[in-house]
């Protein structure tokens, strides 16, 4: 397998094959996020990608899972994907699923056949980085889409029989405008019956553009106490209508939570009152990670 660059994976695909369809990200200009910032986005070859499916039949017995990567590989279009997804199908009968990295506007400039032609032929999880449903949020972080946007495609995700998998990261307004990110984030995953959602702390690398902001003071962080407000306001206001796996359990937070909403919604809120009141549950600064 030949990859270029950093290579980047959802935490639930640790233990999936990762194939690098394109380099970068052909956003890649979202403030808070360095992920992408030292690749020129471009396609990879599909020939390039033939060859490296082969190599990895002959390295691995067994392949159960796969993920395409970079940041915005479902910006290819369906020709260029099926032909992928046909010669997984062929050389990998074994594989259980083909997961992905989108983002709204990928989604919307597909059809609901197009879609549903992906899930036939393997993708079984689309990944969005929603951030916020604030749409003031959405525009201080430049994500390029908006939040009526957003709730469309994973709404259409979810209705071609792909699952949406979709993030949102705390701390991200800032003292300034945490109450609005804390319930437009919370009122939006009850507006998407996503499948699933996760929810990050913000952890700003060296060359993040959101760094300007904090040293100009335009941008104040939230302190520990503060994002478990934040994210306490935001359980509060989560309320879909069918069953989303709910994630806070990386390593940028601060009080592991997993349930699933609405079913658990109280008993994790539970968990955040408790991680308000005992700092000895929050995970130390010296440990939190992206």
């Amino acid at each position: 397998m030949r990859y270029e660059g950093d290579i980047y994976r959802p935490p639930s695909e640790a233990y999936s094959l990762l194939v690098q369809v394109t380099v970068g990200c052909s956003h890649n200009t979202c403030t808070f996020c360095t992920m992408f910032k030292a690749k020129r986005f471009h396609l990879r070859p599909v020939q390039e990608v033939m060859e490296d499916l082969e190599d990895a039949r002959r390295r691995y017995r067994r392949v159960d899972r796969m993920f395409l990567c970079d940041g915005d590989a479902l910006c290819l279009s369906n020709n260029k994907l099926m032909v992928i997804l046909k010669k997984i199908e062929t050389l990998f009968p074994e594989t259980r699923q083909v997961n992905i990295y989108g983002n709204a506007i990928d989604v919307l400039h597909k059809t609901d056949e197009e879609l549903m032609e992906l899930r036939d032929h393997g993708i079984r999880i689309i990944y969005i980085g929603a951030e916020s449903g604030s749409d003031q949020v959405l525009k201080d972080i430049n994500k390029g889409c908006t939040r009526a946007q957003l709730i469309e495609a994973v709404q259409k995700i979810e209705r071609c029989g792909i699952k949406a998998s979709v993030t949102f990261i705390s701390g991200l307004a800032g003292k300034e405008g945490w109450e609005d990110h804390a319930v437009q984030s919370g009122t939006m995953i009850t507006e998407m019956n996503a499948s699933y959602v996760a929810l990050l702390t913000l952890v700003l690398e060296p060359g993040a553009p959101m760094l300007e902001d904090i040293h100009a003071g335009r941008l104040t962080p939230l302190t520990a106490d503060e994002v478990l407000e934040e994210e306490y306001l935001l359980l509060q206001n989560a309320r879909p209508t069918k069953t989303c796996v709910f994630r806070s359990n990386h390593a940028s937070n601060y009080v592991p939570l997993a349930g699933n909403l609405p079913e658990d919604r109280d008993e994790m809120l539970r968990m955040l009152e408790r991680g308000m009141k005992d700092k000895s549950m929050r995970r130390s600064e010296l440990f939190r990670r992206l």
